[in-house]
């Protein structure tokens, strides 16, 4: 009689993961898409490559479910060495590459990938560079405002640290810069001078500047000077016992300052007018008056100027 094979389970479980490893191993190939962004190195040094270029591909890739996956995990770029992409003269001088637009070829073999991956299709076949020449020039740096100081304020033309840079980028977009600003300051309720620290206002990434693009801005608020009329000011007499008349009684001034000192009425209730008739006797005489004007205060007319006093 035949016996029977009796297997340990040990042995059995080894056999088992064994079919289990080959049947994952020969898992059927699937396909994916993959995007690739592209790097572009070696720019010539008197160009600039603007912001119209291709800058990624799209794959068809088929491989092994794991590799695919793995694949997906890391980060794969397509590399474009633009000056040895562009430059044909063979002695190598980059002054041959022109500014222009230029399509350069998208390379299989260029592509970094696994050789047990097979690439079924590349989208675009070719990339799309434009180049423009590289120049300098140097622009004052203006400061626009934005908000309204508080009232009876006003700024003046901001300072700024530096007063001028130099900007690096294509010639088209340097040369389309009429003038050089910060961002917008806010002056919202200002009502003293104050620093800030605020960036140019450079949209375009590719315009480099050769300093610190942070700006140090030094705005100046000053009080508006405004002027105000005040009227039917009394004529004091000084300096006399006598019965006194004076023609006209009283005079109009208009003075100039601050807007606050002016609108401050303890300020402005401190200005009278008088006429001193020290030494004066009994008679009709013709006077001009005087005007006690607080500090920071400038009177600019009076009416009348000459007044007519009569002393009994």
């Amino acid at each position: 009689m035949r016996k029977l094979k009796v297997y340990s389970k040990p042995l059995i479980l080894f056999i088992f993961l064994i079919g289990f490893w080959f049947s994952g191993c020969t898992s059927e190939p699937v396909e994916t898409e993959l995007l690739l962004f592209v790097d572009f190195s070696n720019v010539p040094e008197n160009m600039v490559l603007t912001n119209f270029h291709t800058d990624k591909i799209e794959i068809k890739i088929q491989a092994d479910p794991k590799l695919i996956d793995r694949i997906k995990k890391e980060n794969t770029r397509y590399p474009v060495d633009l000056y040895t992409d562009l430059e044909f003269d063979p002695a190598g001088d980059s002054d041959s590459i022109e500014p222009g637009a230029y399509l350069i070829p998208v390379e299989q073999k260029r592509i970094p990938m696994d050789p047990a991956i097979k690439i079924l299709s590349i989208n675009p076949s070719y990339l799309s560079v434009q180049l423009e020449k590289k120049i300098k020039k140097t622009f004052q740096i203006t400061v626009p405002y934005i908000g309204t100081p508080a009232k009876g304020y006003i700024a003046l033309e901001a300072a700024t640290e530096p007063a001028s840079m130099e900007l690096v980028g294509a010639a088209p977009l340097i040369e389309s810069i009429h003038e050089l600003k910060t961002k917008p300051i806010d002056l919202t309720n200002a009502n003293e001078n104050f620093k800030k620290k605020i960036p140019l206002d450079l949209d375009n990434p590719s315009i480099i500047s050769s300093l610190d693009p942070i700006i140090i801005v030094t705005v100046p608020v000053q009080q508006l000077l405004v002027s105000k009329t005040i009227e039917n000011i009394p004529i004091q007499v000084w300096n006399s016992s006598s019965r006194v008349s004076i023609e006209p009684s009283q005079i109009t001034i208009q003075v100039k300052g601050p807007f606050e000192t002016l609108s401050n009425k303890e300020i402005t209730d401190q200005i009278y007018s008088f006429i001193d008739l020290k030494g004066l006797g009994p008679g009709v005489y013709a006077r001009h008056a005087y005007i006690n004007i607080p500090v920071a205060l400038m009177m600019t007319d009076a009416v009348p100027q000459v007044f007519t006093v009569k002393i009994e």
